[in-house]
């Protein structure tokens, strides 16, 4: 599941159990749960929390009451977390197969105000207001959700591991109108062809992307979060185990100025550059390689304005210097799914039909346009 940047942009949660559902990529036999109030407004309370598998064949929702574990923090079964914090439980012993599912419930008992979510999270949270019911089967009453509230990341111990990817993007990679639940986002499907390679040491794929996220600026509404600029240390930098990055940011860099009506946020291609060139300096201190992925086509999308032939010449400009940069290898989106007919609009039967974002096909392509040797 990995990391899921969270914005105070949710609504008030007050006395009420959330139980969020995450397949992760590299199994183990310990897990533990960061839990983020990295952009709250007021102290999270967390009167309790649990992970456990979900229940084989149930309903949407329950868990497998034989795998329930309660997670503490520091040894105590709650923490409260201030504004600007971020908290992580005491591992747990449980086993997770790769590629399984994990529920994190979390009880809730104090107002949130706006509450801290993963907006575009495409899998269903559910949420009742039942008082404390973590441990329970099945929660009683729940309606849902499909943002992701609190949780920002699972790190399991997984024997043998070679380390992990973090996929740091916008919506592209966030999976953006992919099918609610079915784990179809291209980081997703690197996940599973990494999981499948015989003989070879698991790998880690962390999910870091936040639709509507840019590189250089952050949204005036904190709608779409910090800059990548900004959130490369918390989302980035601190995963445990961190080998690789696959950068995909820029496209809004260029899009919303215009869209959203912000002259003042106009950039050129040469300051999205230099943007990749602090990520690729940061990363490289750390002592990981970085991998440049292009920016795929766009022309004709519904979103009023985020075109522009001024536009499509920064994407061209920004993913020639891609091609021939500064990044350690290329991953090459723009060419998995553009039309070959018109190379500046995505491929039809890609499309998701706002021709900007892919469809569950477009994802898997781009999954599969990933050389895995990258990540040797």
């Amino acid at each position: 599941m990995g990391r899921s940047e969270v914005f105070p942009v949710g609504p008030d949660v007050n006395y009420q159990t959330l139980r969020t559902f995450g397949r992760l990529s590299a199994g183990g036999t310990r897990a533990r749960i960061r839990i983020s109030n990295a952009t709250g407004q007021y102290p999270l309370v967390i009167g309790a929390a649990h992970v456990a598998k979900p229940a084989a064949g149930g309903r949407p929702g329950t868990i497998n009451p034989s795998t329930d574990r309660a997670l503490t923090f520091g040894g105590v079964g709650g923490v409260t977390i201030a504004p600007a914090a971020e908290v992580v439980s005491d591992p747990v012993d449980i086993d997770l197969p790769p590629l399984s599912t994990l529920a994190i419930s979390t009880f809730v008992p104090r107002w949130t105000g706006p509450a801290v979510i993963h907006l575009d999270g495409v899998a269903t949270t559910f949420i009742s207001n039942d008082a404390d019911s973590t441990g329970a089967a099945t929660l009683p009453s729940p309606h849902t959700s499909t943002s992701r509230f609190f949780v920002d990341e699972v790190d399991v111990d997984a024997v043998g591991q070679g380390g992990t990817v973090v996929t740091l993007g916008d919506s592209l990679t966030d999976g953006y109108h992919s099918a609610v639940d079915q784990n179809h986002r291209w980081p997703d499907r690197l996940a599973e062809r990494l999981s499948a390679r015989l003989g070879a040491a698991p790998v880690g794929v962390v999910n870091a992307g936040v639709s509507g996220n840019r590189i250089l600026h952050d949204h005036p509404k904190d709608l779409f979060g910090p800059s990548a600029l900004a959130r490369l240390d918390r989302d980035v930098l601190s995963v445990p185990g961190l080998r690789w990055v696959v950068l995909m940011e820029g496209i809004n860099d260029i899009g919303h100025s215009t869209a959203g009506q912000l002259p003042e946020q106009d950039v050129s291609a040469e300051q999205i550059i230099a943007g990749m060139k602090q990520i690729i300096a940061r990363v490289h201190v750390r002592g990981a390689k970085i991998y440049g992925a292009t920016l795929t086509p766009y022309e004709d999308t519904i979103f009023h304005g985020y075109y522009t032939p001024g536009g499509e010449a920064k994407r061209e400009a920004v993913n020639a210097w891609i091609r021939k940069g500064d990044f350690d290898a290329v991953i090459d989106f723009d060419a998995a799914v553009r039309d070959p007919d018109h190379p500046t609009r995505i491929r039809p039967d890609y499309d998701v039909g706002d021709h900007l974002h892919p469809n569950d096909a477009g994802y898997r392509a781009m999954g599969d346009a990933v050389d895995l040797k990258l990540f040797e």
